[in-house]
């Protein structure tokens, strides 16, 4: 009898269990109608009632961009009109074209750069030079994309050029096509202490071969270590990344695993084969824009404890996305998953799911963060990005030399050097000379270069506040003292600031002649993370003391919690 009744009740039970499940199911299953139904019915009246007439795809993509807005950045609608661009972005940076880049400036159309090795830089056309028309089409009015599509097209077709260059009189070339390729690893060559260094830009298709075959060649160099440098890469494919990793970790090692809401979509990937290197020393630049891909290898080969991490704290992606086909040639990539790197934490920083009520988005809370352990029993950090072992203070430009960029004054004068030097040395030797910096002071007289630094924004501000509350004139001789005093400062400012500027005059200037290596090979010595790198890898000492977390670098990036007179985690993230 008690046997018949429990078998009764479990029965019952897994009935109801079902029946709430499938009340479940089709509610949400109604939610969505009811909600599709009521977008349709939306667009439908607005599309035959608005009072002029609608551009119906673009409606109907703001609508869904807007709607996909509200989870993540990452999560988009591509239409099939952006496809070429989505590939070029996310897969593979490849396309028929004649190998330079554009900008506009007084609505027209100017070189802002060429490719080494490709059809422009074979033509001899240089940045600065104005493009009139192409292929008999005038640019008058043309936007930078409509331009740009008028140079893509298939590899070995005529592209008819019609540039002028300064004062000089228009020039008309006739430039065949080729395959573009911007490759994954923008330079790879030996640098100071005979380090092998290489330089890899986004993870895109081919990026672990790429990387792969840098460092062979390299390693012909016998060299002493490696610095892989990951600075500014906004990441790319997460195999590609395990690939990278598997150079340096042993085969079967856990390096990411992916965890979602769709249990099929899960995964787990380890090395699956021999390293190349796993051996020597190796050092992993990273910066405020390491995101993605890159924090997965910086952040693996920390946890492995294979790597020193130097620099600034990572961006803080933890999120994967994979791409949907959708009807009429269009796409969505959605977050599908978070990624966890082998300690067990996600660098993820920013939470998506808990917005503020004007909709903004928080850093994780310190609260909220864990403590994880590496290899070697190393305490590292979720919630934050990858925190370096050795920090390296970013610094930025001055205003006067950022101006002096924005305002295209060290681009000008780059190519007005590059008329009158038809050669100068290799890019490792070459430097300004104090006639070279003279000259540039000359030719700025006459220019407008004028800038606010921060101390007179904040001397306007006090007027502003001081004249809100009538008090200006109590304070208005002060106030004219010290404009004055500001003002004669600034007029020292391009010796004061000389050094960086002639960094940026020596790299935009080296760009002419040997192109982006060029540039690579100028700064080497001005980089002061590189210095740091390089200077790690030959104390074995300190190597083996931030492998194996002795003393300072027992904790990495542990947070700091709220209390009076202390910032708080992600206030000082950065500095």
């Amino acid at each position: 009898m008690k046997r018949s009744f429990y078998r009764r009740a479990g029965i019952t039970a897994v009935v109801l269990g079902l029946a709430v499940t499938i009340w479940s199911f089709n509610e949400d299953l109604f939610q969505i109608s009811k909600n599709l139904d009521v977008f349709a019915s939306v667009y439908k009246e607005v599309n035959v009632n608005y009072v002029d007439d609608i551009n119906s795809a673009k409606l109907v993509k703001t609508g869904v961009d807007a709607m996909l807005d509200g989870l993540d950045p990452y999560t988009e609608f591509v239409p099939e009109s952006e496809i070429e661009d989505y590939k070029l972005k996310y897969v593979s940076s490849q396309y028929g074209g004649i190998g330079a880049s554009i900008f506009t400036r007084d609505k027209k159309i100017y070189v802002s750069g060429v490719f080494a090795g490709f059809p422009a830089q074979k033509a001899d056309v240089r940045p600065g030079d104005q493009i009139l028309k192409i292929n008999d089409v005038d640019l008058a009015g043309k936007t930078n994309d409509q331009v740009s599509q008028l140079l893509k097209g298939s590899k070995g077709a005529v592209v008819k050029l019609l540039f002028k260059r300064g004062d000089e009189a228009p020039v008309e070339k006739s430039i065949l096509r080729d395959e573009i390729k911007q490759p994954n690893v923008s330079y790879y060559g030996m640098v100071d202490g005979n380090m092998g260094y290489i330089k890899l830009d986004k993870f895109l298709e081919n990026s672990a071969d790429e990387v792969t075959n840098a460092l062979t060649s390299l390693k012909k160099n016998n060299p002493q270590g490696f610095i892989l440098d990951l600075r500014s890469n906004g990441g790319g494919i997460l195999q590609e990344a395990v690939k990278i990793v598997n150079l340096f970790v042993a085969k079967d090692v856990q390096v990411v695993s992916q965890k979602g809401k769709v249990t099929e979509k899960n995964f787990t990937y380890r090395t699956p084969i021999a390293p190349l290197e796993p051996n020597l020393p190796l050092v992993v630049l990273v910066n405020n824009r390491s995101a993605s891909a890159s924090e997965i290898v910086a952040g693996s080969l920390q946890d492995l404890d294979r790597a020193v991490i130097i620099g600034q704290r990572s961006y803080g992606k933890g999120l994967v996305q994979q791409t949907f086909t959708l009807p009429y040639n269009s796409l969505v990539k959605i977050t599908i998953a978070k990624y966890f790197i082998p300690s067990g934490r996600c660098v993820q920083a920013l939470d998506y799911t808990h917005r503020k009520s004007d909709g903004s988005v928080l850093r994780m809370a310190d609260s909220s963060l864990h403590e994880f352990k590496t290899k070697n029993g190393r305490s590292v950090y979720d919630g934050s990005g990858v925190y370096p072992d050795i920090q390296v203070k970013q610094e930025r430009f001055a205003q006067i030399t950022q101006t002096l960029v924005s305002k295209l004054l060290i681009f000008d004068y780059a190519n007005k050097y590059r008329a009158a030097h038809a050669t100068i040395p290799s890019a490792a030797n070459f430097k300004l000379t104090d006639a070279d910096y003279a000259d540039f002071v000359k030719y700025l007289a006459g220019k407008d270069y004028s800038y606010n630094t921060n101390s007179e924004k904040l001397l306007a501000t006090l007027k502003t506040e001081a004249t809100k509350e009538k008090e200006f004139g109590e304070i208005q001789a002060e106030y004219d003292v010290l404009k004055t005093k500001l003002t004669n400062s600034k007029k020292n400012d391009l010796q004061i600031h000389r050094e960086e500027i002639t960094q940026v005059l020596e790299n935009e200037i080296a760009d002419r002649y040997y192109y982006e290596r060029g540039r690579f090979e100028v700064n080497f010595k001005y980089d002061k993370e590189l210095a740091q790198a390089v200077k790690t890898m030959q104390d074995k000492a300190q190597v083996a003391a931030v492998l194996n977390g002795a003393g300072a670098y027992k904790v990495i990036g542990k947070p700091v919690l709220a209390s009076v007179g202390t910032k708080k985690n992600e206030d000082i993230a950065d500095q």
